[in-house]
Parts: structure tokens; sequence; C-alpha cells
């Protein structure tokens, strides 16, 4: 099935909190994460605005974190997340927050200007992203999201060049990178289990040097004999293991019908993946390979009862593509409870 592309406005959906008031439950959120990386420093960003009309307020801001030397949040290089913030300030396409951080779209779909200096002054970041790929649209990210429809959630992905500069600590760094944008709107956050599993979920978008881009969420193959494997029940019969991938060049999106991912190495404490081999099919029966390795990492704010990192990969294919992008994942108790008992 080819997937929907989302209209530009859709950019903008939700930045006015009376719209739909009477229809807004606490847990209801939307999204702008807007991310970049710094392979030759180590240096991964994730910058992000969680919108929750319902109250409405915000959460959010900007983390950045250098090599894999970060066991907390606290070793971060740079951590400035605030649970509760006031609703940023709308004026016509641009989206200023009360932290010093701003996303002005300078043509919705395609290009973005996104800005932020630290109140202290020790982390500042000036950087353009321009569309590399269409505003390719989704629904549920997260295990459970699908289970309220009423609001009609929504949600967009796209490959962007990254330019611009960053300076952390005094010493400015460069930025010129291929990276993701992601956002949601409508989504059903709710912190109750739910429709959730219990394996851990990874998401490891990146975009290789000779334009071919790839996204992907989902679970390990239970086939890869995971470190997991007789500790957490598997996916449901017939689950296809992933919530959505596909892949691409420029504007031509292929549906990705079957991603076997198999994490190789494990943070020894932290326990997220810091090497991973992917093997994906699209509907056209091409077969991807890729394997991967982290050259940043660190745990993020997330929800307290989940633990949640960021990274930084070095992806290469088998035909000797190389890429970057970052790697994302969450996890609750149960998977933390089985590796504590196995290691």
């Amino acid at each position: 099935m080819p997937h929907h592309i989302q209209p530009p406005e859709s950019d903008l959906i939700g930045l006015d909190p009376t719209a739909h008031a009477g229809r807004y439950r606490p847990h209801t959120v939307h999204t702008h994460y807007f991310g970049f990386q710094i392979p030759e420093a180590e240096i991964g960003c994730y910058s992000y605005i969680r919108y929750q009309p319902y109250f409405p307020l915000m959460q959010g801001s900007v983390m950045i974190h250098q090599g894999l030397d970060n066991q907390s949040v606290l070793d971060m290089a740079h951590l400035d997340y605030s649970m509760t913030l006031p609703w940023p300030e709308v004026n016509g396409t641009t989206i200023t927050t009360s932290r010093g951080y701003r996303i002005e779209f300078l043509e919705p779909g395609k290009k973005a200007r996104v800005t932020y200096r630290s109140a202290d002054g020790r982390a500042a970041f000036e950087i353009e992203q321009t569309a590399l790929s269409p505003l390719v649209g989704r629904a549920a990210v997260m295990p459970g999201e699908d289970l309220f429809s009423d609001m009609q959630p929504g949600g967009s992905e796209q490959f962007m060049h990254c330019v611009g500069e960053l300076t952390l600590h005094g010493k400015t760094y460069p930025i010129n990178c291929r990276t993701v944008r992601d956002r949601s709107w409508n989504q059903d956050r709710n912190e109750d289990r739910r429709g959730r599993f219990d394996l851990p979920v990874s998401w490891t978008p990146v975009y290789f040097d000779d334009g071919f881009y790839f996204n992907q969420v989902g679970f390990e193959s239970p086939g890869s004999q995971p470190v997991w494997a007789g500790l957490l029940d598997p996916p449901p019969a017939g689950y296809p293991g992933f919530l959505f991938a596909w892949a691409g060049k420029g504007n031509d999106i292929r549906d990705i019908v079957r991603v076997e991912r198999n994490v190789t190495e494990l943070h020894p404490t932290l326990y997220y993946p810091l090497a991973q081999e992917i093997e994906a099919e699209d509907a056209q029966h091409h077969i991807y390979r890729m394997t991967g390795r982290a050259l940043s990492g660190s745990p993020i704010v997330a929800w307290p009862h989940a633990f949640g990192y960021d990274s930084v990969y070095r992806w290469e294919t088998d035909q000797g593509q190389v890429g970057y992008g970052p790697c994302q994942g969450l996890w609750h108790e149960a998977y933390q409870h089985a590796m504590k008992q196995i290691r």
C-alpha cells in the first residue's frame, strides 16, 4: 500500500489549544521533533516540543549528548528539559518557547529554521533543515497509541539536510548532516500500559551517502536469538514485528513488508543497543542489509515508568553505502528486570 504524503499545513496542526478543547484528554499530545548529529565529534542532539493541549502546557527543549560515557541523563553534555512549561508563543508559522527554543517554518512541509540559546549561554545552535524526502504520513508510533481513534491521530516523518552551527561549552562545531524530523498530533500517549508490549522498541532512520533512505520502528526479531529470548513474550502471532517501515530515494517511497532486526551488542549497564544488523524487504522483493554501530548515546528524559535512550549511529549496507542517523528506543520494567536477571 503506498504511503500517505501529508500536506504541508500538517506542520501546524494543533498549535491552537482551544480548537478541540472539549475533546482533548489529559494524555493527548502533539509533538515537534528536530534532531541533528555531528558524527565526527560523536555528538547527537534531541530537540523537542511535546504539546499537552488539555491543560494547556508543554514540556521539552534540548538534550545534547557526546560519546558513550553517559550513564545518566545528568551525564549529557547539555540537558535543558522541563516537564511543565507554558504553551509556546505562536506567531504565524513561528513557534517560540520560554526556554530559548524556536521553530520557524520557512516553508511548511519543506524547510524550517530551528534556533536555541540556553539561559546560561553554555549551549546554542542555529540550523536550517531542508527536505530530502516527502512528508511521509504515519499514525501510531508507540505500541498502544492506536487504541483511541476518535481524535483522528496523525503524524509525519521526513528526512532533512541540516546545516548550521552548534556552540557547546565554548567550542563551536559546524553542522552538516542528513537527519530526520518527526511529529505527531492528537496522539494517545496515556501512561497506562494497555496495548504495549514488554519488548524494547527502537527507531532507526538513516540517510545514506547515495541518497537512499531507510526508516523503521519495531522490535528485535525473535528468530535472531535476542538476549530476552525465553524471558519475554514475542509479539503475538501474525504481528509483523515492526510498527511501520519505509524506504526510498528522492520522491520514490517504497513500502517495506519485512524487517528482521538483530541486536549484536548491548550497552553493558544500560542495555540499549550498541550494534545491530537489519535485513529488510520491500514490496517489490528488493532486499536491504545494513549493519550499524553507536558513536554516541545517552539515556534521555522519558516517562517515569519507562527507560528511553537516544544515540547516533553509523550504518553501512552490504553494497558499501554509508549513512548516519539517530537510534532511539524505549522499554518498560519487564525488559529491565530480565536484563538484570541475566547480566
